[in-house]
């Protein structure tokens, strides 16, 4: 991985019941969480210790209570598992990097077990709670649905019924195609929109504000309705146009990944909009600098370390500007410092960088490392740039980020080409479900085993096992694209 070249939803009706009172979705988001933790804490205790240990009895009790004092409160108790979020009685909980492992974790388990929605009865013992925990702990089959079976049969079989479990709801053939349309069309009017604000900033002229707000919006429902099919666009790194595909990558990397950090809505609307202005001061730069194939003078490294503050000049001149949420400024100054201020431009005091920044660095960087460019002709693989940013702290990332950024993408990010041990080319489609299977994404076969090349290509789990319990396929190496002739974004499209 290459360094830059140097010299709230809305509330539940209840009869006369206000926010704050048990019927309210702020109660049901602070008891939703402190009943998550007291999951978490009681799988790992039932894991760890044997029954009659009394860490496993006061996390049992513990997860009972806080049961128990919702369905008092509630009257009912739900959890349902949709994408990267939980609900609580239909109330989203909001993911924090204070509890992204007890919800990831929790999340997985729940995938692996073909577990939707989970309705806990009144009256739920901590026995009832042994079991079932001991149970979606246990080895079971690899298929969801058979897993989800294997588990309601034992339940039934142990005298456990205060719990109903549900299946998680599918996504049709046709929803998904529909979903990679949309994918196509947002996708191509950001591009378009970006392209129409750079040459507009560059020929001092002022963008239109309101588009690149619906570009922003469009970017954000479709990352929280079905991320993967316009993550999967990102591989389409135009060479031509890599300005603006690198602005529109950024900003669906950004928002993705502040997606899983568990902002809201609101948060990733100006997490967007940052993200899309991030690289503006850029615009100021003469293009023969910015597309110089060779080492750069000193005077032109210097105008290229410029681009911060520039976009920050660059925003403060945008007509409507007061459309524009004010972190964006602190981004486009931001994006390029590292955790210990160094990096540019250099700060005359000490500060923290904002958490938008630190998103917007990880994404930027990403995304600039997979590229070709004028002077990265050869750009790294994913997973060469995934590993760089996770095992070097002189990248200087936030490891907290990173880590979900990982958990966002998976080891072998979308758009890797990998070889597998059955002598097949893959390119890596979406990162898997289950938690425990990062380095097992979802490919697409696009090769036999003689090498010769095949369009679509078939999509395989990684994760599929024989009936004796060995892997059908696993990925021994990655491979540049370009060394076969491949072009990964014709796979995306």
């Amino acid at each position: 991985m290459t360094a830059p070249r140097t010299p709230a939803s809305a509330q539940r009706s209840s009869s006369g019941m206000n926010p704050g009172e048990p019927s309210s979705d702020s109660y049901v988001r602070r008891a939703g969480r402190h009943l998550i933790f007291a999951t978490y804490g009681a799988l790992r205790a039932v894991k760890l210790y044997p029954v009659e240990n009394a860490a496993v009895q006061k996390a049992l009790a513990e997860v009972t209570n806080h049961a128990q004092e919702m369905l008092t409160s509630e009257g009912e108790l739900e959890l349902r598992m949709s994408g990267e979020f939980i609900f609580v009685n239909q109330t989203r909980l909001r993911l924090d990097l204070d509890n992204f492992a007890s919800f990831s974790h929790l999340l997985s388990l729940f995938r692996a077990a073909g577990i939707g929605t989970l309705t806990v009865a009144d009256g739920v013992a901590p026995k009832d709670w042994l079991v079932f925990l001991s149970l979606l702990q246990a080895p079971g089959s690899d298929d969801p649905a058979e897993r989800l079976a294997q588990l309601m049969a034992k339940l039934e079989a142990a005298s456990v019924r205060a719990f109903t479990l549900a299946p998680q709801a599918e996504q049709g053939e046709g929803n998904k195609e529909k979903a990679k349309e949309r994918a196509k069309r947002t996708y191509a009017q950001s591009i378009a929109a970006t392209r129409d604000l750079m040459s507009s900033v560059r020929m001092g002229g002022s963008p239109n504000i309101k588009k690149i707000k619906r570009v922003v919006q469009g970017i954000v429902d479709q990352i929280l309705n079905e991320e993967t099919s316009l993550i999967g666009l990102t591989t389409i790194r135009d060479y031509d146009e890599y300005t603006f595909t690198h602005s529109v990558n950024v900003c669906i990397f950004s928002v993705a990944l502040g997606k899983r950090l568990g902002l809201s809505k609101l948060q990733l609307y100006d997490l967007g909009m940052a993200a899309l202005f991030h690289d503006i001061g850029k615009s100021r730069v003469p293009q023969s600098i910015l597309n110089k194939s060779g080492g750069l003078t000193d005077e032109e490294w210097r105008l290229i370390a410029s681009h911060p503050w520039l976009g920050v000049l660059a925003l403060f001149q945008v007509r409507g500007a007061q459309e524009l949420p004010y972190r964006a400024m602190v981004v486009a100054h931001e994006h390029h410092m590292k955790r210990d201020l160094t990096g540019y431009p250099r700060p005359i005091r000490e500060r923290q960088l904002s958490m938008f920044s630190k998103i917007v660095a990880i994404a930027d960087g990403f995304d600039a490392a997979t590229s070709r460019r004028a002077y990265q002709t050869v750009p790294f693989t994913p997973a060469q740039v995934m590993l760089e940013m996770r095992d070097n702290p002189r990248r200087g990332m936030d490891p907290v980020i990173v880590k979900a950024f990982i958990n966002l993408t998976g080891i072998y990010p979308v758009g890797t080409l990998v070889v597998l041990d059955t002598f097949e080319l893959g390119i890596v489609h979406a990162v898997n479900p289950i938690q425990d299977m990062l380095s097992r994404p979802i490919v697409r076969v696009i090769s036999d085993a003689q090498g010769n090349v095949v369009y679509p290509g078939e999509l395989v789990d990684l994760a599929d096992q024989s009936a004796e319990g060995v892997y059908l396929r696993t990925i021994i190496k990655t491979e540049n694209p370009e060394r076969y002739g491949i072009r990964i974004g014709d796979y995306f499209v």
